[in-house]
């Protein structure tokens, strides 16, 4: 039996030839903290190593502010006082308030490349693997352990391959391919297993679509979401300034799969995640008219530039309906000035949207555009959790940004083919 992708980057962090189910300590190669987490991370690793310890590699972390960026609170402020000390005495690199969402900013900085096995203190680090890494969450704790020893044990995971094939109808996108199937696995489908993206609708979408793909594998369950590097990886990494050459062992073996799950996209139409669990997904058709207050279209899942494009082409010579409240945040600083440079944030602006500077934003609840009880948002995050965007008596639907933009537009869950 061959090996998976994931079970060849574990062979290779660890060395020693490594399966599924088996228990490895592998060296890792970037290590991520943000605001939110980071100082439970910087406690563990003192009382793993010592009040004056140095980290492993401090060029293998990144510290990241954008959960709470700008500082919400005093709280948030101190955090941020510490986390800056901390970086300055360690010699990490540190993206501050503005400069965007961590998963963000860690893909487009070239901190990520394929082969890699990159963890950060987040749930959501598992978006990386859209470069072909294999890229996870962990606990502070945990991290605590990578800051003193840049290593960490791991069960080597088995593999769920994902066959996704036939061209996506017009005004319909990863996310919804996504979404589908998170509804189709179930929360619980994938635990612990690394989902494996391939098939011909995947190997035809940019970067920023399969980034979208790989973000929410966690939604399922999933220790990584992981897309087989390409030439699509190659000219994204030279876009950015990376000149990589993708080594040939880099792809999974036809026989190494643990499950294989097959879906066709040709007929599907634009996805929808209602309350209160991401994989309760239904087609937009089920969903259409329940009004919605406020619609944020933004997050590391869908906040980057050609997001911002698909609902500024719906959005262009439109106004938000009245008592609808849409917040824009681009994803990163980068895509924000491109945004800006292209005439977007104008036509958000002119349809009557709230455009804030690059952070989490109202996401995870932290700041900047909480929903108040019996309030319903339309998001274009990854979870729709009770209390997730506020008040635990609100409702959170989770949709593309096209769906998202034309919802704003009638004040109601609307399909964005119909406008």
């Amino acid at each position: 039996m061959g090996k998976t992708l994931s079970e060849k980057i574990f062979s290779e962090k660890s060395g020693k030839d490594v399966k599924a189910g088996d228990f490895v300590l592998a060296e890792i190669d970037v290590a991520m903290i943000h605001d939110i987490t980071g100082p439970l991370a910087i406690k563990a690793f003192r009382e793993i190593a010592g009040e004056k310890a140095k980290v492993w590699d401090p060029k293998k972390i990144v510290i990241a502010f954008d959960h709470q960026a700008p500082a919400d609170s005093v709280a948030a402020a101190e955090n941020h006082k510490m986390l800056r000390k901390f970086a300055k005495e360690q010699g990490i690199l540190l993206y501050d308030v503005g400069e965007g969402i961590a998963h963000q900013i860690m893909v487009e900085k070239g901190h990520v490349l394929p082969g890699m096995l990159a963890v950060g203190a987040d749930s959501h680090t598992c978006m990386y693997g859209a470069l072909g890494a294999f890229a996870t969450g962990i606990g502070s704790t945990d991290m605590g352990a990578v800051f003193a020893l840049g290593k960490l044990w791991f069960k080597v995971p088995e593999t769920i391959k994902f066959e996704i094939n036939g061209k996506l109808p017009r005004r319909v996108y990863s996310k919804d391919v996504i979404l589908k199937i998170i509804g189709t696995v179930g929360a619980n489908g994938a635990n612990y297993k690394a989902c494996e993206f391939v098939g011909s609708t995947i190997e035809k979408m940019e970067m920023s679509e399969r980034l979208t793909m790989t973000n929410m594998a966690i939604e399922m369950g999933g220790k990584t979401g992981i897309i087989p590097p390409d030439k699509v990886t190659e000219d994204y990494l030279k876009s950015i300034g990376v000149d990589y050459e993708i080594p040939e062992w880099l792809y999974s073996d036809e026989d190494a799969y643990w499950k294989e799950v097959s879906l066709d996209v040709s007929n599907l139409e634009p996805q929808v995640a209602c309350p209160h669990s991401v994989d309760n997904v239904k087609p937009v058709s089920e969903v259409e008219g329940v009004k919605i207050d406020q619609v944020f279209i933004g997050s590391c899942t869908n906040g980057r530039y050609e997001d911002l494009k698909v609902a500024a082409e719906i959005l262009k010579g439109e106004k938000v309906a009245k008592g609808v409240r849409l917040i824009v945040i681009p994803a990163s600083r980068s895509h924000y000035k491109r945004a800006l440079k292209e005439g977007l944030i104008d036509i958000f602006v002119e349809a009557g949207a709230i455009v804030e500077f690059p952070s989490c934003g109202p996401c995870m609840g932290g700041s900047f555009g909480l929903i108040a009880s019996k309030e319903v948002s339309l998001s274009t995050s990854n979870r729709n959790f009770i209390g997730r965007q506020g008040s635990p008596e609100g409702e959170i639907y989770l949709c593309s940004p096209a769906t998202a933009a034309a919802s704003a537009i009638y004040g109601e869950i609307t399909d964005p083919r119909k406008v």
